[in-house]
């Protein structure tokens, strides 16, 4: 009788404080900022190629508008629904994964686009399999790690049977191709080893192998030695293989220290290709100049922190599931934006990869918003259980 009037007493107080835990105001207001310059540099670098290609200005900034409004409710979702749900769906998530990449290279399914195989045409918008690929591994990973953990670790078989099944969805994305997405892969899969706890040698040597086996594979055919070539020397073709890099390298110098001012990019008017897609943060630095381009770098630096804080947070509270979760996001959306923006600048060979939660791309921008929903989540249970730990307990007299 006394615990049942004790848990009476205590539900009240519970939901109390409950009702007190907030989401993260500053990883939300990094997103929102994030979110803002996307839509606003999507309508500018797409306006003329929109009005050519369907005829209203705003098309491609209308068509992001409405998949950004779909992924924050998409986000809202995912800070409700318990991570308990998550951890129990690994298997079933990988499983699904797996068959979407299969599904995608089936002969008349997938859809082509520049030689590549990616997407489901589902109607209304055509679905880039790899971005929920991704996620689903992130899920699964995070599961397997918190239950087996120790023996990831510590046995041999079980640390490479992790790194069979990433590398069996390597092989499906290669396939496709998407050299980009397989290298983001195995990065989010590899961190979040490493930061389980995985030895250093055994790390290390790993690695090595993944990197020797991506260099054979990028000049194993001609379309990745292709982009390669033309990474290192844009200005020996730039007419041809090199012309899109020359042609973003040229935005990007013009853009100077301040820029050349909203709206009055060069290189978007059907110069540069994909400007409001991969390329997307070439016009940015044109229009904004340096101090646009170190903006947008500090702001993804903060949202980088903020995801990683809240993965320690939940990592010291014994909240293992959360921790790994959010540390695969963290490498995740900080590898992806990492690339993106170093083939903008000429640094790594052009991957097909978007800039998250800026460039314009329907799956991308619903699994990034998914991602950091998730996140949320994270830091949502974290801050209940640290604030029900926190709660006075009424004594009971017997």
């Amino acid at each position: 009788m006394a615990e049942l009037l004790l848990d009476r007493r205590s539900a009240p107080r519970r939901r109390a404080g409950r009702s007190l835990v907030h989401p993260d105001w500053a990883l939300l207001a990094v997103v929102g900022t994030l979110l803002g310059l996307g839509l606003v540099m999507v309508a500018s670098a797409s306006i003329t190629v929109a009005d050519r290609n369907t005829g209203n200005p705003l098309y491609f900034f209308q068509r992001q508008l409405v998949f950004v409004a779909a992924g924050l409710m998409l986000m809202a979702l995912m800070y409700r629904i318990p991570l308990q749900q998550w951890e129990r769906s690994g298997r079933g998530l990988l499983l699904f994964a797996a068959f979407l990449l299969v599904l995608v290279l089936i002969p008349g399914v997938g859809k082509t686009v520049n030689g590549s195989t990616r997407w489901l045409p589902l109607g209304f918008f055509s679905l880039q399999v790899s971005e929920f690929a991704k996620l689903f591994v992130a899920i699964y990973l995070a599961g397997f790690l918190v239950r087996r953990g120790e023996q990831v670790r510590n046995d041999l078989r079980v640390f490479l049977r992790v790194v069979a099944v990433l590398g069996v969805f390597a092989v499906l994305l290669l396939l496709e191709p998407d050299f980009g997405a397989a290298v983001v892969l195995m990065g989010m899969g590899m961190g979040m080893l490493f930061l389980a706890g995985v030895r250093l040698g055994r790390f290390a040597g790993l690695m090595g192998l993944l990197v020797l086996a991506m260099g054979v594979l990028a000049v194993s055919s001609p379309y990745r030695l292709k982009r390669l070539t033309a990474f290192l020397d844009p200005w020996q073709d730039p007419f041809n293989s090199g012309f899109q890099l020359t042609q973003a390298l040229i935005a990007i110098g013009r853009g100077g220290w301040t820029g050349a001012g909203l709206g009055n990019s060069i290189q978007k008017l059907f110069y540069l290709p994909e400007a409001h897609n991969d390329f997307l943060f070439a016009v940015f630095a044109e229009e904004f100049g340096l101090l646009g381009v170190l903006l947008v770098i500090g702001l993804y630096g903060w949202l980088l922190w903020r995801i990683f804080a809240i993965g320690g947070a939940a990592e010291r509270l014994g909240q293992c599931f959360g921790a790994f979760l959010a540390w695969g996001a963290g490498i995740w959306i900080g590898l992806q934006a990492f690339i993106n923006i170093g083939v903008n600048m000429g640094m790594l060979p052009t991957k097909g990869l978007t800039l998250p939660l800026m460039s314009a791309g329907g799956s991308s921008m619903l699994v990034t918003c998914t991602l950091i929903g998730l996140v949320l989540r994270i830091d949502r249970e974290r801050r209940e259980a640290e604030a029900s730990a926190a709660a006075p307990r009424r004594r009971v007299v017997p």
